[in-house]
């Protein structure tokens, strides 16, 4: 089936990625605004899903409505909101040393955690996306972890899509934590978790057989909405190609060009059947 043709039509939820699939940088991708609004005056509900922990909840709805799409913070479920949750439920009132940007660092502080860079008082190692890890914030992780501390991550994207190519991301942090200590991490909240997609889904409020998940990246957008229950969509306008799929282990139920594909032939003024 072609990307032309494989159109989803209407669910009750739609779950959106963000970069690579709504935005890239500081441009909307084709389609996405009106799409977006066409599903929202239809009386659909729409969140946006992302994995990036540099910026808030309130910084991601700002920048989405700055590109010409009015959002609420409460409509973002990024994965430092996600791994506050997680860490308030498994691991409340830990003092945690994390590798991560200040928008991180600061929901934790707002949410009532110690920070420290003491390997010895550290009970959670926490690793995120952070454009200036060095080698001083992996000794503090390796020595924290060989003393006994717990190593949790934010998300597994090897990197973040940027016009004209990419920054490397979370992955790598974890991949050197793990060389370097011989420890595994025991969660990344992140898509393709089912913590991130439980979220998701009570954000929502629709049960997964009437909610699609869509965004550019099989390994994480695809591989969740699928062990999740949902629909699945990937947009072409992002990580993956179409060449990509004959070697995956896992497919979307469809595959399009754009935001666009998700609106039945019919839609039309603002209105999807």
């Amino acid at each position: 089936m072609s990307s032309a043709e494989a159109r989803p039509g209407a669910y009750a939820g739609y779950a959106l990625d963000l970069d690579g699939t709504v935005y890239l940088g500081e441009q909307l991708l084709p389609g996405a605004r009106e799409t977006i609004a066409c599903l929202r005056d239809a009386g659909r509900g729409v969140i946006f899903l992302t994995n990036n922990p540099l910026q808030s909840c309130e910084g991601f709805a700002a920048r989405l409505t700055r590109l010409g799409v009015p959002t609420a913070p409460d409509d973002v479920v990024n994965s430092s909101r996600v791994m506050v949750a997680y860490l308030r439920t498994r691991f409340p009132g830990r003092r945690l040393f994390v590798i991560g940007e200040r928008s991180l660092r600061e929901e934790l502080l707002e949410a009532g955690f110690s920070l420290t860079e003491e390997p010895k008082h550290v009970d959670v190692v926490v690793a995120a996306f952070d454009r200036g890890f060095d080698y001083r914030k992996l000794q503090i992780a390796f020595d924290a972890i060989r003393a006994g501390a717990r190593f949790v991550a934010t998300n597994r994207d090897p990197y973040c899509p940027v016009p004209g190519g990419g920054l490397p991301d979370c992955a790598a942090v974890i991949a050197a934590i793990e060389a370097s200590t011989g420890s595994r991490v025991e969660e990344v909240v992140g898509k393709p978790s089912p913590v991130m997609a439980r979220s998701a889904l009570d954000r929502l409020g629709v049960p997964p057989g009437r909610t699609i998940m869509v965004g550019d990246r099989l390994e994480t957008d695809i591989a969740m909405g699928v062990r999740a229950g949902m629909h699945t969509a990937l947009v072409l306008t992002g990580a993956t190609r179409r060449a990509d799929l004959a070697a995956a282990s896992v497919h979307p139920e469809f595959i399009l060009d754009d935001l666009r594909g998700l609106l039945p032939r019919e839609a039309a003024g603002g209105r999807v059947p």
